[in-house]
């Protein structure tokens, strides 16, 4: 074990994450406070719940590594408050490599000391991982000083009761701005060992769906060590979430269980999605783009740091279902017009993390977005989407391969969630972006589904369906030149004559995709496809060699009176013979 003084040295380049270095005097008088542990918790009165090293006890008080959360709590709260005013009096400079490993340590006894001010929890240890390196990334997603500890030490945190399946807290600040999670040994090693690479890929590239981490901490009281980490908040708790996801990729045991479905607000998993989402999440182009570009990119990384197991958070807000549950509400209380305050943190919410590419102001995009990523379903509701990479501490190490061999015995191997980080990496892009999310299907403009709609599937001689090919008709005459008759199938419009074209697109227009739709072009038709005489339609090109008869035949028919519907199908029969 390490000394007290030994721990407290700045600048030392081991981990000392696993190290229980507080001093024997800290350990008795830790002792000698009324903590609340594991033995005293399962004599209670009732059962314990406890998964890891939490436990929940009959009357709702959480402990976790014989620590209260309330006393952990305020221990966060004043260590942060100390490591981050102290660092604010250090001159901002470059980060150095060394920055990643420093690790600074202050003792707070419960009396109080110069440094620290009394309180009336355990004595504690507070530890500070890499300060300068988390300065640095706060900076970049521009987060003050100040806004930093006034999110998280002006009001208590608030614990989030639906914590995860691996045993951690989780406490979320009052503004909803951060997260504060408790992480395993392995995992705190893991991070620090990740800063580098994390500051060179947050450099050439801020807007990411990885995690966004802030800070590193350890509390030790008790003999036990309490890692905790700092991230950005992905689901804010002022957007009522209506279902939520956990997204590998994988099939093998990926259904929620019964115990899970339970919860007030359960984590569905990969098959849940396939059963409940079956045609997906329907986004606009330019937001599927980049949503699926920097997929790509993140899980180029995390194959680069041999990262595995991660997975993709989706929680969905049905604006529609927000919408029918707030009238009820709205009338018995008053209209609440009040919109939930954005989140200060830059490139922290799901749409800033992706928004290099995709457009603002896109088809789907609604007045107030609230951070999440406008999408729809099948239904055609109206959709926030909060989505995030997490659970990134994992690396493919030797007990990670293991897992996957004997998985691999008993099940398909490709399906499990543990595998190589090359071929999971691929995986889970690939079931992101063609099975989650997908284009929204275009919206044509009325033109555009007159060009294509049933009436240009002519019917030939036979029954048959008339392709484009076939609207090609031979003509015959003297001169050698094609030419081109223009044809309006719009249904309903009446055949347009040469020198009375109601509608004549600027030129700009007909050289876009909007355009007329041009089977053919042929240097002898330049004289009939000048800007004057062109318009909304499909150009059927006459090349050498066809019956001037039939030329003759079509232009009395434009000019014939009768129905529209009944010139079209004279039309046809004219062409087909």
């Amino acid at each position: 074990m390490a000394s007290s003084s030994g721990s407290s040295t700045l600048g030392t380049t081991s981990l000392e994450l696993g190290s229980s270095s507080c001093s024997s005097s800290l350990v008795q008088s830790s002792f000698k406070k009324s903590l609340t542990t594991s033995s005293e918790v399962s004599g209670s009165s009732g059962p314990v719940k406890k998964i890891g090293h939490r436990s929940v006890d009959p009357s709702g008080e959480t402990t976790y590594k014989k620590t209260t959360s309330s006393a952990l709590k305020g221990a966060i709260q004043l260590g942060i408050t100390h490591t981050v005013g102290s660092l604010s009096t250090k001159p901002e400079r470059d980060v150095l490599m060394q920055d990643f490993y420093v690790v600074e340590s202050i003792f707070f006894p419960s009396e109080g000391s110069n440094l620290t001010p009394g309180h009336h929890y355990n004595d504690f240890r507070f530890k500070t991982y890499a300060p300068v390196a988390f300065r640095y990334f706060r900076e970049l997603f521009g987060i003050r000083p100040d806004d930093y500890l006034y999110s998280l030490c002006s009001e208590p945190l608030i614990e989030l009761c639906n914590s995860g399946a691996s045993g951690s807290i989780f406490y979320v600040s009052s503004d909803d701005e951060f997260i504060i999670k408790t992480v395993q040994h392995k995992e705190a090693e893991f991070l620090q060992k990740l800063l580098p690479g994390y500051y060179m890929n947050l450099n050439q590239n801020p807007r990411t769906l990885l995690p966004k981490f802030y800070g590193l901490y350890c509390v030790q009281a008790g003999g036990k060590n309490i890692r905790i980490v700092v991230m950005n908040n992905l689901l804010p708790r002022s957007v009522k979430m209506h279902v939520k996801y956990d997204l590998k990729g994988s099939t093998y045991k990926r259904r929620a269980s019964q115990k899970e479905r339970e919860k007030v607000f359960p984590t569905y998993k990969d098959l849940d999605f396939l059963q409940d989402v079956p045609d997906g999440l329907f986004l606009d182009s330019d937001m599927y783009n980049a949503l699926c570009k920097t997929l790509q990119r993140d899980c180029l990384v995390l194959q680069s740091f041999k990262i595995m197991d991660y997975s993709l958070l989706v929680a969905i807000h049905n604006m529609e279902h927000a919408q029918r549950e707030r009238l009820p509400t709205e009338m018995g209380s008053g209209n609440d017009t009040r919109k939930p305050a954005p989140q200060k943190a830059l490139y922290s919410t799901a749409m800033e993390s992706i928004q290099g590419e995709a457009r603002r102001g896109g088809t789907m995009e609604s007045e107030d977005q609230m951070g999440g990523i406008p999408a729809r379903n099948n239904k055609g509701d109206r959709l926030l989407l909060y989505i995030g990479i997490i659970d990134i501490l994992q690396s493919y190490r030797f007990m990670k391969k293991l897992e996957h061999s004997w998985k691999a015995l008993v099940h398909d191997g490709d399906t499990v969630s543990v595998h190589r980080p090359g071929f999971y990496a691929e995986r889970f892009h690939r079931f992101m972006c063609h099975t989650v999310f997908k284009k929204i299907p275009l919206k044509l403009s009325p033109s555009k589904k007159s060009r294509i709609s049933s009436s240009l599937r002519r019917m030939g001689p036979g029954g048959n369906s008339l392709s484009p090919s076939q609207l090609t008709v031979p003509v015959s005459g003297d001169n050698k030149a094609e030419m081109t008759t223009q044809v309006e199938v719009e249904p309903g419009v009446y055949f347009h004559r040469p020198d009375l074209l109601p509608r004549t697109p600027p030129v700009d227009e007909t050289n876009s995709d909007s355009a007329a739709t041009t089977l053919s072009t042929s240097p002898g038709s330049e004289k009939f496809n000048t800007p004057a005489n062109r318009f909304m339609g499909v150009q059927v090109h006459l090349p050498v060699g066809s019956s001037s008869e039939i030329l003759r035949r079509a232009r009395n028919l434009s000019l014939d009176s009768s129905p529209p519907s009944e010139r079209i199908d004279a039309v046809e029969s004219e062409f087909s013979c």
